[in-house]
């Protein structure tokens, strides 16, 4: 069985979206033999393409079984592999891939990341729910513009946060404020109980707990029922001073309608750790919009274990994928995640 492992190369407006990025994203064969020694009856079972970008893809998926990638070129796939049949994703957003259907052939299973990303999430999320509490981002913004005002906090118990996008991520973030006392309303597509969530709602009812948050926590992936969820008219309904958090996908959120909002004060302020394009455009208005914390898209990634973790992941999906049984984290193409 052969792997083709597809790294990139750091690039303005590609992924990794930093030169520090290629560091922490990039599978070298030392960081594959480090992870194969914990997997001991995988070793001798496949062969590794290690490659760069595009520089010999055509050529070595004609014979891949797998691909282990970011991204990939789509066009005429099962023609370009036609012994392909499985590409695990090393993050847990596809919406690169998006619309699946359209590129990925008939038998081949697409898996993402989801779940590596959680310890770290809810840490984040923890973090920035207290930092939205004792109103950080206006000292931030007090402190840029020289000013000196006492800024008062009470302790975080009893006040709510409604979770938007409760999967990993955002059920990480639960579980950690929860502990604080803070009653959690998480929203998803399905409404089933979970994890460090006091009551759950479906997506449609929405409208509903937003006027009820002190604070919102964002962490849906980009898919087409999710684009523009929170458009100006659902913040409009959060109650004045309210802190919002998005830690999924800019396209989840009107971010012009939030800069207004922290502009006008009728928000008490907000943590982004995710745009579209990234790095942010030097001219963008969020550097200037007050009372906003902009955090570098690192909210979820582990930067000394990402890849040993996702190599983790990959090779206990390996023994199933011998076994043929089900693997972990397959991708719905119909949903988009």
């Amino acid at each position: 069985m052969k792997v083709h492992v597809k790294n990139n190369r750091w690039k303005p407006g590609s992924f990794p979206n930093t030169p520090e990025g290629e560091e922490v994203f990039t599978i070298t064969q030392a960081r594959l033999d480090d992870a194969l020694a914990e997997y001991p009856d995988l070793k001798g079972r496949a062969d590794y393409v290690v490659d760069w970008d595009t520089d010999n893809f055509a050529s070595s998926m004609r014979d891949a079984d797998v691909l282990l990638t970011w991204d990939l070129p789509m066009a005429d796939l099962a023609t370009v592999a036609p012994r392909l049949k499985w590409i695990h994703c090393i993050g847990a957003g596809v919406e690169h891939m998006l619309p699946i259907s359209d590129w990925l052939p008939k038998g081949v299973v697409l898996t993402n990341n989801k779940g590596v990303h959680a310890a770290k999430a809810g840490e984040f999320g923890l973090m920035a729910v207290l930092m939205l509490h004792s109103k950080m981002p206006a000292i931030v913004t007090n402190q840029r513009n020289e000013v000196y005002d006492s800024l008062y906090a009470s302790p975080i118990a009893g006040r709510t946060l409604v979770v938007l996008g409760t999967g990993s991520l955002g059920g990480a973030g639960a579980q950690a404020v929860q502990k604080l006392g803070v009653h959690v309303i998480g929203v998803n597509r399905s409404g089933q109980p979970v994890d460090g969530c006091d009551e759950v709602v479906t997506t449609d009812h929405l409208d509903e707990v937003l006027p009820r948050a002190d604070y919102l926590l964002i962490a849906t992936p980009d898919t087409p029922q999710t684009r523009g969820l929170m458009d100006r008219r659902r913040l409009d309904l959060m109650k004045p001073g309210a802190g919002i958090i998005n830690i999924g996908r800019e396209a989840v959120m009107d971010y012009g309608a939030l800069c207004d909002k922290l502009q006008d004060g009728s928000l008490g302020g907000a943590i982004l750790d995710v745009f579209d394009p990234e790095p942010i455009a030097a001219d963008s208005r969020l550097w200037a919009t007050p009372n906003l914390i902009i955090t570098p898209h690192v909210s979820a990634d582990d930067g000394d274990a990402y890849v040993p973790m996702t190599l983790g992941l990959f090779f206990r999906n390996m023994r199933l994928f011998l076994d043929d049984q089900p693997l972990l984290n397959p991708v719905r193409p119909e949903l988009g995640y």
